[in-house]
């Protein structure tokens, strides 16, 4: 196993965890102080990182757009939809669904200038990952309860914008990923501030455990594993590196289950298992080994 895979299955394994954060999180804040507290903090923890190593910060004006997009698309639509995806969903269910970004970065990579093109097995990893969204949709329409549909398709609004936002990284490779991550996590601080404030206002009552969370979920999930993702990226390629989901609804389903007493069913199982699938025709490297 190459350092890349290693490093992708340490941010697979992290990543996973953010979902059971977010459901703790929760109980006292409402789903865009969540994002918000996320971006900001991580946007912090970029700028010290930056700051400490000596590197340039600036980004020229023909950057703007790109990382003002990158910031929009990567991190603020994600990091609300998630949590107000949680209000509904099991926790473990999205991470199950965050696992479909691949599948997304591989539609969108193909349409993108100089992207990635999708060979027939990629394909078949697409449909493979559709269909387990569909398993997945099943039990929540055959609830009765429209609120929880609602969950899902929020929660789908994160690998969409992760499949734009990946392949506009990978765009960017020519900037210092450091400064990218910085300045992205800023706009999206910028941008979900006042719909937060809007809509739900400053937090009060704030338990110690939410601090706790907040300081883990923001600075280390997203802050430092981001700006990891981000360096890796432009040599690994937006597919390869997409697969770190693959990794990530294993840690959020055993912590969901283990520690929020989620139950999933059978049919949840199924379209992991079906996305997963999905992955492994996307990743190719089974059958180039039998080849």
């Amino acid at each position: 196993m190459d350092r890349d895979w290693i490093i992708i299955f340490i941010l697979g394994l992290g990543w996973g965890t953010s979902f059971f954060f977010m459901e703790v999180l929760l109980n006292d804040l409402g789903p865009y102080t969540i994002g918000f507290l996320r971006v900001s903090t991580a946007a912090l923890t970029c700028w010290v990182i930056l700051a400490a190593t000596g590197r340039a910060r600036a980004i020229t004006s023909g950057q703007w757009g790109k990382v003002f997009a990158i910031g929009a698309l990567m991190f603020a639509l994600p990091m609300s939809a998630f949590p107000l995806g949680q209000q509904y969903v099991a926790s473990g269910i999205a991470g199950i669904i965050n696992a479909l970004t691949p599948v997304l970065v591989v539609i969108i990579s193909h349409f993108w200038p100089e992207g990635e093109r999708a060979t027939q097995l990629k394909v078949f990893g697409v449909f493979a990952g559709f269909l387990g969204i569909i398993f997945i949709t099943i039990p929540e329409l055959n609830s009765g309860e429209g609120s929880r549909l609602l969950g899902v398709l929020l929660c789908l609004l994160a690998p969409l914008g992760y499949g734009f936002g990946t392949n506009l990284i990978r765009s960017a490779k020519s900037m210092d990923m450091g400064v990218v991550a910085a300045w992205s996590f800023t706009f999206a601080s910028i941008l979900i501030l006042p719909v937060m404030m809007l809509s739900e206002g400053l937090p009060s009552n704030v338990s110690g455990t939410s601090i706790l969370s907040v300081l883990i979920l923001g600075p280390v999930l997203t802050g430092i594993f981001f700006m990891i993702a981000f360096a890796i990226l432009p040599r690994a390629g937006a597919t390869k590196t997409s697969t770190v989901t693959f990794i990530a609804p294993l840690s959020a389903v055993f912590l969901g289950w283990f520690v929020l007493n989620e139950n999933l069913q059978i049919l949840h199982f199924a379209g992991m298992a079906a996305i997963f699938t999905g992955l492994i025709f996307i990743d190719g490297r089974i059958a180039r080994q039998r080849n």
